[in-house]
């Protein structure tokens, strides 16, 4: 049986190139039109077809979201548009209109159609229906429990994409107008403004939000292999380069260890802390393993603070220095980790720091600014390699 996807988002080219890097099998982009993430930066036709090159040198494939509720003033370039990006060269589309499953299957038959989220498929019936209409694969709502993804996947044959990690939405994917009513931009059409993240005046002492954790399912990914999943998705196109990163290095890590049988409690453990780490939400599994319940929500308030381990992006490596765009400060004596695509985590004090003038520094203070990091390896260093801290000098004992 072939290994589980893992499937990465990627709201610009360089996200794509990063995420694919540190181990995503796939990444799922939006193009300039009928995307639901119309703030991201998206890609043109020409990065389209720069990121499906790229992908596909790896062997790996480009996914395109098509998953806006589609309305009359959207239907008039969309064939020409779908034409357009399957010559660019991606793998699949990630739709929920019944017309433009219908027409992407006889005229391009050869590109996958997977039904999107925003379908909100709950039930084998519906999967049923709709690989009559030649979907390839299904994208489950992430309302459903183990027990119910289980019971659907042995009684349909297509393949079964689920969600594992990042933000959830308060309603249903897709059946949501919260954004339409407060600020007149349209969820369903890429224009959400995430209402159900904001704090509203009850008129008391306390503020009311009905925002949801993150969804976090490390510890469950072999349980979703066991049961026939075949694609796992994270969540996030306008999410960072270092989450990103470090998120899909984790699950690489989580889902190879799975099936090389070294996945224990001790290494589980540091994948859940850099998994916590990088993100600044609390984490639930929602539905999967319970009946979510207000454990599994924001209800008063919440704190969302960068924790600033990010330190930088690094450029090159050589003569035992490595040159790196800085994000955060940090001080000589900080300890700090290293860690590249090919999943090398490298711990180790600093000791010495240059600014860009080649200047000896105490301390980097300036984000944006080049500067060189003493370090012995005899590790190659390829790019996009991160920088992180692990502990201050003033916390070590």
């Amino acid at each position: 049986m072939d290994k589980i996807e893992l499937l990465s988002p990627a709201g610009d080219l360089e996200r794509l190139k990063v995420t694919l890097l540190y181990g995503a099998d796939a990444v799922y982009i939006g193009g300039e039109k009928y995307s639901l993430r119309a703030n991201a930066n998206n890609f043109t036709l020409d990065e389209i077809r720069e990121g499906c090159q790229f992908a596909h040198a790896l062997g790996k494939r480009v996914h395109l979201t098509l998953n806006i509720v589609f309305h009359n003033e959207d239907m008039g370039e969309v064939e020409e548009y779908i034409g357009q990006v399957v010559d660019a060269g991606i793998d699949a589309f990630i739709v929920s209109d019944p017309f433009i499953i219908s027409y992407i299957k006889s005229n391009y038959p050869q590109v996958e159609v997977h039904l999107s989220t925003q379908n909100s498929t709950s039930n084998y019936k519906a999967i049923e229906f709709f690989q009559k209409e030649g979907v390839d694969r299904v994208v489950l709502a992430r309302e459903l429990s183990k027990k119910q993804i289980a019971e659907i996947i042995q009684k349909v044959n297509v393949s079964i994409e689920v969600f594992i990690h990042g933000a959830m939405c308060t309603c249903f994917s897709g059946r949501c107008a919260l954004s339409n009513y407060v600020t007149n931009r349209d969820a369903n059409r890429g224009g959400c403004a995430q209402v159900c993240r904001f704090s509203f005046d009850t008129g008391e002492d306390k503020e009311f939000t009905m925002a949801l954790k993150d969804m976090n399912m490390s510890r469950y990914i072999g349980d979703l292999i066991d049961i026939g999943v075949r694609s796992l998705k994270v969540e996030g196109r306008m999410r960072s380069l270092y989450y990103l990163a470090t998120v899909i290095g984790t699950y690489r890590e989580i889902i190879d260890r799975y099936y090389d049988h070294t996945l224990d409690e001790e290494n589980m453990k540091v994948f859940q802390e850099r998994l916590d780490r990088v993100a600044n939400r609390e984490t639930s599994t929602h539905y999967f393993m319970k009946e979510a319940d207000y454990t599994d929500q924001y209800y008063s308030g919440r704190s969302e603070v960068s924790n600033q381990d990010y330190l930088g992006q690094v450029i090159s490596c050589e003569n035992g220095w490595i040159q790196f765009y800085e994000r955060n400060y940090f001080e000589v004596g900080d300890v700090v980790e290293l860690f590249t695509p090919r999943g090398d985590h490298l711990e180790f004090a600093v000791q010495e720091l240059l600014d860009e003038d080649k200047n000896s520094v105490d301390v980097a203070r300036h984000p944006d600014n080049i500067y060189y990091l003493k370090y012995e390896t005899s590790i190659e260093i390829p790019e996009y390699s991160m920088i992180k801290v692990v502990r201050r000098k003033d916390e070590i004992v």
